[in-house]
């Protein structure tokens, strides 16, 4: 409690103004920054600029740099990551503010990103006076665009320019309640610099916020749970996919109890949060993105399908089942439960393609498995039998995988590099903020919804190092270690994002999968090299990052986290995440460059290879 009480109080310290006095709400932007205040928004994630120069001294000399409080970035870019990781373990927004059309030029990608996270987050735009008498010369002028926010129209919720200080109450309330409803995602809302610095010239009214809350999410027809019970009633070998659920415990609970209520076996993502406890005895297989072996096995024997928003499912179907036309429907019931069609769009293809479903379920997951245990009149403690069906079935986990004597002492391989991680983390409250391209699903023993914020959805790059940074800044207070596990190119281009954690003392822990190269693309490389008869030797060329060797350490050190020399062996990092850990512990950030030999631990070709340009 002592150490809790500490670290609040030191965060109350960071960049807090002086002789505020008793400040009005007398100018435009004052107006921003209360309404913004009573949607308690904890925290802005910002870069600097002076398109909003009137939003930001409202939120230093009128709100006292707090609710929000700004949290100072390097780049927009990790601004928008940051607040995306934040919104992943809360699933509540967090607000980020971006500097005119440049700014919002650089945020792109990791406001896609965000997008297909399905994380809600309010950013706040700017532009240069739109009257043009008010602009400055030249720097005003290019920093004014006519439509901003057409930018990213494609792949935000909503957006809003308001042109008077009334109509701004209006439009944070309705961005604060579309960002909130699900499917989340981000909403843009762009403040004219002229109406930011204009002085109020009459009283305005802001309403209780609570009134324009979001409403709850639908329920499901009962007519449909009869449908669904039937199905499983039916049912000889019935299958989850747990994919985009809510990160509450108690939503973790019942879908445990679900499945072992129905006797189901259960799937989970490796791209998505963790979605039930991997070493369940009805999970039979280990997690992954596309189906591995394990998980072919069970999609093929399933009678029934319920499907738990799975990013994909026509798609899973068809490589599992080996169909030639991702849209063939499956010989088998399908369940599909999501909300994602509310928000789908004909610009981004992140929708996947359309499952051919028998019961379809438009309605949050997790409410659908709340009602589904009613309606099976399930109580609290279910009674755990397995079918019949299931008991033959090998449980991957039964036997321990671990890294042998020899191996310790020996250059490191990533699947050595994972087993060691998953060793340490075993029984220790971690959450693994993210996880590189090529982790085993044999290293994901997860045993509760905050274990694993998912990786990018987008398939972007450089959101590694913001998406720690985001995750470990709502999870300081709570005893957990967070540790964000990346790709050497993918911290590359992330890195200036640790310097955000260290001036605002979040505790967090970086370690690095470094196999100084984009590997993800020498893989694809030798793929088209093959394709075409040529030599794959040739793969590295134009993917190493080599000679010079970048010194990864130098650069987390001058972002103010400790460090130490590379480790290349297992057993280096076993005794580096030790130390690490206690110096996290103590509110501090620790760095660990794990130099790996070039090689996914995943088999087969489709499983080692992504879309990104990943390390």
């Amino acid at each position: 409690m002592k150490r809790a009480n500490k670290k609040k109080t030191l965060e109350a310290q960071i960049d807090r103004p002086k002789n505020l006095g008793k400040p009005q709400m007398k100018w435009g932007s004052d107006v921003f920054a209360e309404v913004t205040r009573r949607l308690d928004l904890k925290y802005i994630a910002l870069v600097p600029g002076a398109s909003y120069r009137g939003f930001h001294d409202s939120i230093v000399n009128y709100l006292g740099n707090e609710n929000p409080q700004m949290v100072i970035c390097l780049h927009e870019e990790h601004a928008v990551s940051i607040a995306d990781g934040y919104g992943k373990v809360t699933e509540t927004p967090m607000a980020v503010a971006l500097h005119a059309n440049v700014g919002l030029m650089h945020a792109t990608m990791p406001i896609f990103n965000a997008w297909c996270d399905r994380t809600p987050m309010i950013i706040f735009g700017a532009n240069g006076p739109v009257d043009a008498h008010r602009r400055r010369p030249w720097i005003d002028w290019i920093h004014t665009a006519k439509d901003q926010a057409s930018m990213i129209r494609n792949y935000t919720k909503w957006d809003d320019q308001p042109a008077s200080p009334q109509a701004a109450v209006e439009s944070v309330l309705r961005a604060n309640q579309i960002t909130r409803t699900p499917p989340f995602g981000p909403v843009y809302i762009c403040l004219d610099a002229g109406l930011q610095e204009a002085p109020l010239t009459e009283a305005i009214s802001i309403p209780d916020a609570a009134r324009f809350a979001p409403a709850p999410t639908p329920a499901v027809a009962r007519d449909s749970l009869a449908k669904v019970a039937k199905a499983i009633e039916k049912a000889k070998f019935p299958l989850i996919l747990m994919g985009r659920v809510s990160r509450k415990q108690e939503d973790w609970q019942r879908r445990v109890r679900f499945a072992e209520a129905i006797g189901a076996a259960v799937l989970s993502s490796s791209n998505d949060p963790t979605a039930f406890p991997t070493t369940h005895p009805l999970h039979f297989a280990p997690p992954c993105v596309r189906p591995n072996k394990s998980a072919v096995a069970l999609i093929e024997k399933a009678d029934l399908i319920i499907s738990m928003d799975w990013l994909d499912l026509a798609g899973v179907l068809r490589l599992a089942l080996g169909e030639a036309q991702t849209q063939k429907p499956a010989n088998k019931t399908i369940i599909s439960c999501s909300v994602d069609n509310y928000r789908t769009n004909g610009w981004s293809m992140d929708h996947q393609a359309l499952a051919a479903v028998d019961i379809p379920i438009l309605a949050e997951p997790d409410q659908f498995i709340a009602q589904m245990l009613g309606e099976l009149r399930v109580k609290k403690k279910v009674q755990f039998n397995m079918r019949p069906t299931m008991k033959q079935l090998s449980h991957w986990n039964k036997t321990p995988v671990t890294v042998s004597s020899n191996e310790r002492a020996a250059p490191m391989t990533m699947w050595n590099m994972a087993l060691t991680l998953r060793e340490f983390a075993k029984g220790k409250a971690v959450t693994f903020a993210r996880l590189p391209i090529g982790w085993p699903g044999e290293a994901y023993e997860f045993d509760g919804p905050l274990s694993f914020m998912g990786n990018d959805a987008g398939g972007a790059v450089g959101t590694g190092p913001g998406h720690t940074i985001g995750a470990a800044l709502a999870l300081k207070d709570s005893g957990r270690l967070t540790i964000g596990v990346l790709g050497d190119g993918d911290y590359l281009m992330g890195v200036n994002a640790l310097w955000s954690a260290s001036h605002f003392n979040i505790p967090a822990m970086i370690v690095i999968a470094d196999n100084r190269s984009y590997f993800n693309d020498e893989l694809h490389q030798e793929r088209v090299a093959q394709m075409r008869s040529r030599p794959p030797q040739n793969r590295w060329i134009g993917q190493r990052i080599d000679d010079p060797r970048v010194d990864l350490v130098a650069m987390a050190r001058a972002q103010g986290f400790a460090s130490e020399a590379p480790v290349s062996t297992s057993e280096e990092l076993a005794a580096a995440l030790k130390r690490g850990a206690e110096i996290v512990a103590n509110g501090g950030r620790y760095f660990i460059d794990s130099l790996v030999e070039p090689g996914y631990a995943d088999s087969g070709p489709d499983q080692r290879t992504g879309g990104g340009k990943q390390s």
